[in-house]
């Protein structure tokens, strides 16, 4: 799996970013060759998911949730990627929806989720993620509830 950078602005070193194996269904898989045959079929890149889980995120700090479930969940609708601390840990458990390229093309910008200790949540996130996610499908009203702006250092 390839490392992804550490960014720079982080005041404590950060470990590397790594990526969960999932398979996109109806997605390009690793070769070239299926790569060009979904995009001349129309296929294009889902949105993503970052899920935090370091100091307090996906620690036993936030009791009652299966980290591991909630990851593989999510996993089922969308490439999922697992953060270092996010520095919003007053929000644990964090989750990030990024909007696919062409969506953010169009205007659309990462949603982020906190206090996202519930399997029904869980499951609305990833029902979203499924449906298209930022900028293609409407937010459930449910996951307002879930919605913060994080702080400037925090993006």
């Amino acid at each position: 799996m390839p490392v992804l950078p550490t960014p720079a602005r982080h005041a404590k070193p950060v470990p590397p970013v790594t990526a969960v194996p999932v398979t996109v269904c109806g997605g390009p898989k690793n070769d070239t060759e299926d790569a060009t045959k979904s995009a001349a079929a129309g296929y294009r890149a889902p949105c993503r998911v970052v899920v935090c889980r370091d100091c307090c995120c996906g620690s036993p700090k936030v009791t009652g949730v299966d980290h591991a479930q909630q990851t593989a969940r999510l996993a089922e609708s969308a490439p999922v990627r697992i953060a270092a601390c996010l520095g919003v840990c007053e929000h644990a458990n964090v989750i990030v929806v990024q909007p696919s390229a062409a969506a953010r093309a169009a205007g659309a910008r990462p949603v982020w989720l906190g206090l996202v200790n519930d399997p029904d949540a869980t499951d609305d996130i990833a029902a979203w993620v499924k449906a298209g996610g930022p900028g293609v499908a409407p937010c459930p009203d449910i996951l307002d509830l879930y919605v913060f702006t994080p702080p400037r250092r925090a993006r």
